[in-house]
C-alpha cells in the first residue's frame, strides 16, 4: 500500500472511531489507531489541515500580531495552557544546538529548535464553533506545542499568517523518523558520587545542573537516589496536589513548568480553581490551566540546589520511565532568595520513610 492509500486508510479509520468516541482528544485517537498524531493530522490535510513550511522559527516570530492567544505544551501525562501573547521572541545559536525563547509573564517558553519538523494550521469543528490553532510536531510526529485562537485574538492576522508560509507540498501524509534509543546512564557503582556531590554543591545556577549530570554521565533521579537526604528525598506521589492546595490557601506566586524534549513552558502566578476529575487533578483559573494525569505519577522528589541568590528548592515529578512529568518552585528571579513561603509548605510536605544517603 503506497503512501496515498495508507492515509485514506488512516482517515477512514479516524472517522469512524470519531463517531463512536466524538469526545476522543486527539493525542488518544492517534495512539488508538497506532500512528502518530502528526500522521494522524496529516491525514486531514485538504479539510481541517494545512501544512506550513517547515520553518517553525518563521512561523513563530509572525505569532505577535494575533494578539492574544492560548498557549499548549504538554507530554503523556501533564498538560500546561496559558493565554497571552508572543512577545519578545529570541532564537540563538550554540554549537549544533538550536534555541529558542518566548519570554513574557504570561507566555514563557524555552525552545529546542532542533527538534521542529513539522507544522499544521488548523480548523476543528466544536460545539461552539470553529476553532483556529497552529500546531508543531517533531520529526516522529509527536506533538509539542500548539498555539490556540481564543476570543481576543486577531483572526484576520491567523489567516495571513498561514497563507504567507502555506507549504507547497500538501500530500495527506508526512514522512516521519524516529528518535534513537537513548544511552544508558552507567551503573551507581562506577559512579564517583563524591565528586558528583562537590559539583552538585558548586552550582551557581539551577541551569547547571543538566550539564552537570551529563558531565558525569548519570541519571536524575539515579542522583537524587544517592547525593544525601539534604539535598533531595523522595515524598508520596500526592505531593503535587498538596503543594497546590497549599499554595492556594497561601495565595502564594508559583512556577509550574510543563514540557518535552522541544519545548517547556512555564507559568507563574497563583492558582485558584482546583479539582479533581477523574484520574486528572486540575486547575482551571480564567487565564491557566493545567491537567495533571496523577495515576502516571511514579515517584516525586523534593530537591535543592544551590544559586547564587541561595538554595532554590523544587518538587519534581516524575513517571515510570523516568522522564519529568512536571516541577514546581516559588516565584523567584534573579538577585533574589527564593520565597520563605515556600521553603516552609515545601517542610510540610513529609518525607518517605526509607532515604538514601550518598554513598
Amino acid at each position: 500500500m503506497n503512501q496515498a492509500s495508507e492515509s485514506n486508510d488512516l482517515k477512514t479509520r479516524y472517522e469512524l472511531l470519531r463517531k463512536e468516541q466524538p469526545e476522543m482528544r486527539a493525542r488518544a485517537v492517534a495512539k488508538e489507531l497506532g500512528v502518530s498524531e502528526g500522521e494522524l493530522l496529516a491525514s486531514r490535510i485538504g479539510e481541517e489541515a494545512t501544512r506550513l513550511v517547515d520553518d517553525s522559527e518563521a512561523i513563530l516570530r509572525g505569532i505577535l500580531p494575533l494578539g492574544e492567544v492560548m498557549a499548549l505544551t504538554r507530554n503523556e501525562s501533564c498538560v500546561l495552557e496559558r493565554k497571552g501573547v508572543y512577545d519578545n521572541i529570541s532564537f540563538s545559536q550554540h554549537g549544533l544546538m538550536a534555541m529558542g525563547s518566548v519570554a513574557n509573564p504570561d507566555i514563557d517558553l524555552r525552545l529546542f529548535m532542533n527538534h521542529w519538523k513539522y507544522n499544521f494550521a488548523v480548523v476543528e469543528q466544536t460545539r461552539i464553533g470553529s476553532r483556529k490553532s497552529l500546531q508543531f510536531f517533531d520529526k516522529a510526529g509527536t506533538a509539542i506545542h500548539k498555539i490556540y485562537l481564543i476570543s481576543d485574538s486577531n483572526e484576520a492576522a491567523y489567516d495571513k499568517l498561514v497563507q504567507a508560509n502555506r507549504h507547497q507540498q500538501q500530500d495527506s501524509f508526512i514522512n516521519v523518523g524516529v528518535y534513537p534509543e537513548l544511552e544508558a546512564n552507567i551503573q551507581d557503582d562506577e559512579v564517583n558520587w563524591n565528586a558528583v556531590r562537590t559539583a552538585w554543591e558548586a552550582l551557581k545556577d539551577p541551569h547547571e545542573f543538566f550539564p552537570m549530570l551529563r558531565k558525569f554521565n548519570v541519571g536524575r533521579e539515579q542522583t537524587f537516589s544517592k547525593i544525601g537526604h539534604d539535598l533531595a528525598y523522595e515524598v508520596n506521589n500526592n505531593a503535587a496536589r498538596d503543594v497546590l492546595n497549599l499554595a492556594r490557601e497561601r495565595e502564594l506566586e508559583l512556577m509550574v513548568f510543563v514540557g518535552n524534549h522541544a519545548c517547556i513552558q512555564i507559568h507563574t502566578g497563583t492558582v485558584k480553581k482546583l479539582f479533581e476529575h477523574d484520574v486528572w487533578y486540575n486547575v482551571m483559573d480564567p487565564e491557566f490551566n493545567l491537567h495533571l494525569q496523577e495515576n502516571q505519577i511514579t515517584r516525586t522528589w523534593v530537591t535543592r540546589k544551590p544559586s547564587v541568590d541561595g538554595m532554590v528548592t523544587a518538587l519534581e515529578i516524575f513517571d515510570n520511565e523516568s522522564n519529568i512529568i512536571a516541577t514546581f518552585f516559588g516565584k523567584r528571579k534573579p538577585g533574589i532568595p527564593e520565597s520563605e513561603q515556600w521553603r516552609e509548605i515545601i517542610t510540610e510536605i513529609p518525607a518517605k520513610d526509607e532515604q538514601v544517603q550518598v554513598a
